[in-house]
């Protein structure tokens, strides 16, 4: 059975940096695609950013162009989501997805997620 774990949230001041992880196990995905969602208080899950294993092309939201960064260790099937200059905005909970066909910013199209892990950005 796939697991999607995430880790390395927390707080962090406005313009700092963090480094999300997605560590996947259990199985093998089918399609190539593996992205991050965000889900703040009484909002829609909205698409962050998302990356192929292999040969490493990217798609990022606009609201984070430039400032989020993401890349992949195949070898310890993780992914990371590079944050810097977060803003207040960014605070959400973020998940991974799994198991993308296409570097798509729809939820839908991703069969597997984790359990999210907690991103504050204070003033």
């Amino acid at each position: 059975q796939v697991q999607l774990v995430e880790s390395g949230g927390g707080l962090v001041q406005a313009g700092g940096s963090l480094r999300l992880s997605c560590a996947a196990s259990g199985g093998t995905f089918s399609h190539p695609v593996m992205a991050w969602f965000r889900q703040a208080p009484k909002k829609e899950r909205e698409f962050v950013a998302a990356t192929t294993w292999s040969p490493g092309s990217t798609y990022f939201a606009d609201s984070v162009k430039g400032r989020f960064a993401i890349s992949r260790d195949n070898a310890k099937n993780t992914v990371y989501l590079i944050m810097n200059s977060l803003k207040r905005d960014d605070t959400a909970l973020y998940y991974c997805g799994a198991d993308g066909r296409f570097l798509s910013p729809l939820y839908g199209d991703y069969a597997y997620w984790g359990q999210g892990t907690q991103v504050t950005v204070s003033s």
